[in-house]
């Protein structure tokens, strides 16, 4: 069950005996969210596939337009104004409009491709990207001509949480409903164990029950990939 940013408010209360005056849903928003983040960088330690925020409307994906001479593009927010936590893909369509995977290399290190690193102006249709900062560069300049090409960079994202704000009762969270008591667990149990409360320890317990079935819920997330047995042998001799 997804529950709402007033049951949550409910259970904080509850859990540490406090009020709207001494605990305001305004700093209870807040340490929601900060616990939420954690929820989430928990998810996204997870290799097997991307995750996202189920009250997104949208796919993490990005295009934009493949600029010629243009090598390097900028990615802080997608199309939503989300904060964009990383790049794990990146595609350019060729002159048929069909999209290509590039290859992730290290501009810094020994992968990347003499052409990112000359400062010449080699053009063509890139094959290998560099991820730096908030940014990737191409190993060659897209196009020969001076045209652009419409939505000819399609980018694969993780992205932040949508986040609760106090004026929005019925919020739920984005994440997995069966790791949503981590959301009240854990303002809980710094206002206890911040204000001394001897129930902060009991708390402490519940919160790492919780967190273990967070790693064990985001921990494989394979389900497209199906379960192979693999014959055991032994020898009698």
């Amino acid at each position: 069950m997804s529950i709402t940013f007033t049951n949550i408010l409910n259970k904080v209360h509850r859990a540490t005996g406090t009020v709207d005056a001494t605990y305001t849903a305004a700093n209870i928003a807040i340490d929601v969210n900060i616990a939420q983040d954690e929820v989430w960088a928990e998810a996204l330690k997870n290799n097997g596939w991307n995750v996202d925020d189920f009250n997104q409307t949208d796919y993490p994906i990005i295009t934009t337009n493949l600029v010629s001479g243009q090598r390097d593009y900028t990615f802080v927010t997608d199309e939503t104004s989300n904060r964009i936590l990383d790049i794990y893909k990146v595609q350019v369509m060729d002159k048929n409009g069909v999209y290509h995977d590039l290859e992730p290399v290290d501009q810094q290190g020994n992968t990347a491709l003499s052409t990112m690193t000359d400062g010449g102006t080699t053009s063509g249709l890139p094959s290998t990207y560099d991820l730096t900062g908030n940014g990737i560069f191409l190993d060659v300049i897209p196009l020969t001509a001076n045209v652009t090409l419409t939505n000819g960079l399609r980018v694969f994202i993780d992205r932040e949480p949508t986040y609760f704000t106090s004026s929005d009762t019925t919020k739920v969270s984005g994440i997995d409903p069966l790791c949503q008591d981590y959301l009240y667990l854990k303002p809980s149990y710094e206002w206890c164990r911040d204000h001394d409360y001897p129930r902060s320890e009991k708390l402490y317990r519940d919160l790492q029950v919780s967190m273990k079935k967070i790693q064990g819920r985001y921990g494989v997330r394979e389900k497209n990939k199906l379960p192979r047995l693999q014959p055991l042998y032994q020898n009698n001799k």
